[in-house]
């Protein structure tokens, strides 16, 4: 499975990820242990959706470890994007 996975680090909840796109995409905001069962094929549990319009934001919805993941689920092409974190403690 082709993804772009930006290590968040540890993040606490009331933090914003904007993620912005130039082409819609897949985001998925996943903590640790659903990140590694998404790179397994497992099921997991997320944060996002499909997303056509840019910027999106993210609120994280507890403190942890954050990976966010962008996909094109399964379709060819190339996934240009930008992501930051605003506001809340990092």
């Amino acid at each position: 499975m082709d993804f772009v996975d930006y290590d968040l680090g540890f993040l606490n909840s009331g933090a914003v990820v904007e993620v912005t796109l130039w082409t819609a995409a897949n985001v998925r905001l996943l903590d640790v242990s659903n990140f590694n069962s998404y790179r397994q094929g497992g099921q997991y549990q997320f944060y996002g959706g499909y997303v056509t319009q840019s910027p999106y934001a993210i609120r994280v919805p507890h403190p942890a470890q954050w990976h966010l993941v962008l996909d094109l689920g399964g379709y060819p092409g190339q996934i240009r994007s930008a992501v930051r974190v605003l506001g809340g403690p990092t």
